[in-house]
C-alpha cells in the first residue's frame, strides 16, 4: 500500500488481481516503473510552468477543440485555478496547433512531443493491461482519444484550507497525473466514503479512472471522486493527461454481461456525455445515473 493505503502498482510486473482490486474497491493507484525517464518528468514540469506564466492574451489562444479543452481561465466556481490544454496528443498536428497557439520554443516543442508521446505510450499500456484484468484480451482502446491540461493553482495565505478544485470525476476512462513534486493538496475517496490525502510522491504517476471506466466495466470499476485543497500559500503545479474514449458508443464488451451482470448503462458517445455533464453541472459521478437502464 502507499500513502493513507493508495494502492501501489508496478507497471513492469502488473499482477492483474492486485490491479483489479485496486481499479474495484480504490479507482485510483499510484504507478511505479512507468518507463517515463525523471529527466523527461522534469523538463515537462519546467516547460508547463513557462506555458503557465504566458501573458493572458497568448494563453486564450489555446482554444477549445471540444467543450473545455482549451485554456480555461479562473472562473467563479474555481477561482484559484486555471489550466491549458491539448487535444487529442495522439495526434502530431494537435500537439504542432498548441505549440504555434502558445509560440512554444524549438526547445519546448521538442519536450511537449517526447512526453506527450510517451504519456499516450503508457495510458493504451494501462488501459491493455485493465482489460486484460477482467480476462479480456484485444485492443479495445486504439482508436481512443488521449488529452491533456496543464494545471495551475495560485493558493495565497487568504485560501489556506479552501477548495483549489470542487469534488469531482473524471468524465473519460483514466487519468494520469503527474503532481506536484513538493506541494500537496490532492484528497480522493477511500472505500469507506472519507477523502484522504494523496501525498507527492516524485517520479511516480497516480492513475485516475473516471465515469467512462464505470460504464466499459459495466460497474466493476470504481470512478474516484477527488479534490484538490489549498495547504499552503504558494503556486501548485500538476499535469493530467486523459484516455477519454472514441468516436462510437461506449458500452460495456458482451463478455461483461450476463445474468449475474446485466447491462448497467445505455450506451452512449463520450462527446454526449460530456455535453450533459456540462449541461447539468453534474460533475460527481451523478450524470451517470441518467444513463443507467431501468431495472
Amino acid at each position: 500500500m502507499g500513502e493513507s493505503g493508495v494502492p501501489t502498482i508496478d507497471l513492469q510486473e502488473f499482477p492483474g488481481q492486485k490491479l483489479r482490486r485496486a481499479c474495484e474497491e480504490w479507482g485510483c493507484f499510484r504507478l511505479v516503473n512507468h518507463n517515463i525517464s525523471l529527466t523527461l518528468m522534469a523538463d515537462m514540469k519546467r516547460v508547463v510552468r513557462s506555458l503557465l506564466d504566458l501573458p493572458f492574451d497568448v494563453k486564450k489562444r489555446n482554444l477549445d477543440v471540444i467543450a473545455g479543452s482549451g485554456y480555461m481561465a479562473p472562473s467563479q466556481a474555481n477561482p484559484l485555478y486555471e489550466a491549458l490544454g491539448l487535444y487529442d496528443m495522439g495526434s502530431s498536428q494537435a500537439v504542432e496547433t498548441f505549440c504555434s497557439q502558445l509560440d512554444a520554443s524549438p526547445y519546448q516543442r521538442e519536450v511537449i512531443e517526447m512526453y506527450a508521446k510517451a504519456i499516450h505510450g503508457v495510458a493504451k499500456d494501462v488501459a491493455r493491461k485493465l482489460a486484460e484484468s477482467l480476462g479480456l484480451s484485444g485492443d479495445y482502446f486504439e482508436s481512443w482519444a488521449c488529452q491533456f491540461r496543464i494545471n495551475k493553482y495560485n493558493f495565497t495565505p487568504e485560501t489556506i484550507g479552501s477548495s483549489g478544485v470542487q469534488i469531482h470525476t473524471d468524465s473519460g476512462f483514466l487519468t494520469i497525473l503527474q503532481d506536484d513534486e513538493n506541494v500537496g493538496g490532492l484528497e480522493v475517496m477511500n472505500p469507506s466514503g472519507v477523502y484522504v490525502a494523496v501525498d507527492p510522491v516524485p517520479g511516480t504517476l497516480l492513475i485516475n479512472l473516471g465515469d467512462i471506466a464505470t460504464v466499459w466495466s459495466n460497474g466493476r470499476f470504481r470512478n474516484v471522486q477527488h479534490r484538490v485543497q489549498c495547504k499552503e500559500a504558494t503556486i501548485r503545479i500538476s499535469i493530467a493527461s486523459f484516455l477519454l474514449a472514441g468516436g462510437e458508443e461506449v458500452e460495456a464488451p458482451p463478455e461483461l454481461v450476463d445474468s449475474e451482470h446485466p447491462r448497467l448503462y445505455v450506451p452512449f458517445t463520450y462527446e454526449d456525455y460530456r455535453k450533459l455533464r456540462l449541461a447539468t453541472k453534474l460533475q460527481a459521478g451523478e450524470a451517470l445515473e441518467l444513463k443507467r437502464i431501468e431495472s
